[in-house]
């Protein structure tokens, strides 16, 4: 795969960040990541890999409006950047590419009963 590697889980965070447009902030990607992939993770392992993601130019981040709630918060919302795009297209490239690869009678199993 050219370009930036990417391990399981900022890939998992890239999609999910997708899945959320225009709504991804670190708690939603949390616990879209528990609900999509069943993948509990803290708040901050989620922000660490968000932040590492943006450094590495795949997202970017922007402060919201405060909430409507009293003392409401701003949130950082995350969305993809080209360069995340064209990351998550290559990781589904290569993984389409290397499965296509695997001999059909490799993924074919049978039972096998031995009588002694």
């Amino acid at each position: 795969m050219k370009g930036t590697y990417i391990g399981e889980l900022e890939e998992l965070v890239l999609l999910t960040v997708g899945i959320l447009y225009p709504d991804a902030y670190g708690v939603a990607v949390m616990d879209e990541l528990d609900k999509q992939a069943g993948r509990s993770l803290n708040i901050s392992a989620v922000h660490a890999v968000l932040s590492r993601l943006e450094e590495k130019g795949l997202l970017k981040s922007s402060m919201s409006a405060p909430t409507d709630e009293r003392g409401g918060r701003r949130k950082r919302i995350f969305t993809l950047t080209a360069s995340g795009k064209r990351t998550l297209e290559e990781a589904q490239a290569l993984r389409t590419q290397m499965y296509n690869q695997i001999p059909r009678i490799a993924l074919q199993f049978h039972q096998l009963t031995f009588t002694i």
